[in-house]
């Protein structure tokens, strides 16, 4: 049979090992957090992850490209269905603090935040990742305006830095843990801010 008849199904090339790119992913990761962002070369990478500098850069033309897809790998928030707005806000700012501090993002998320000021690459292909993970915020506080549990006009963007500042600084900058009873209170205070504000 020549090439002309082979079977049009076939696939050209091995298929991509799901085991090789996990390990590469988690590679990246761990040296991230061990190593910060400039040490964890593409090199100390695949030999981590007992893989190929080629086979790297096959999958992932550039070192921004590999971190922001191990980044990508970071759990989503999602937002409860049911509750009012501040139990639905303290319930996805949990699931934040519980990423934060029992996962990977803890530590690779503050080396992302560092770099990403001298480097345009990384700061243009980081940007929509982080507005993804914002979004349930957003979609909570649009819902609460509707609803009529929270005031029209008030700025949902601004909204959500008073949100997660706090969290992210006791975590980030005081190296303090975060739990429930915190959260609470700074959603209670927020939410109390909007309304206020908008009162005046």
């Amino acid at each position: 049979m020549n090439a002309a008849q082979q079977p049009a199904s076939r696939a050209r090339g091995r298929p991509r090992s799901q085991a090789s790119e996990d390990a590469i992913l988690d590679a990246t990761l761990e040296l991230l957090s061990d190593c910060g962002y400039r040490d964890a070369t593409v090199e100390a990478i695949a030999l981590r992850a007992g893989a190929s500098k080629s086979t790297i850069y096959r999958r992932w033309p550039t070192k921004e490209n590999l971190v922001i897809a191990a980044f990508a790998r970071s759990p989503l928030l999602h937002a409860p269905a049911r509750g009012d707005v501040c139990a639905q806000l303290s319930a996805t700012i949990e699931q934040f603090a519980r990423y934060m501090q029992e996962t990977p993002l803890g530590a690779v998320l503050p080396v992302l935040v560092a770099e990403r000021g001298r480097n345009p690459a990384l700061d243009q292909a980081l940007q929509p990742l982080v507005r993804q993970r914002r979004e349930p915020l957003g979609e909570i506080l649009t819902a609460a305006i509707a609803r009529g549990e929270l005031p029209a006009g008030i700025d949902i963007e601004l909204a959500q830095d008073l949100l997660m500042g706090p969290v992210l600084q006791r975590i980030m900058v005081m190296g303090k843990r975060v739990d429930r009873p915190f959260i609470d209170a700074v959603v209670s205070n927020v939410c109390g801010g909007l309304r206020a504000a908008a009162g005046s």
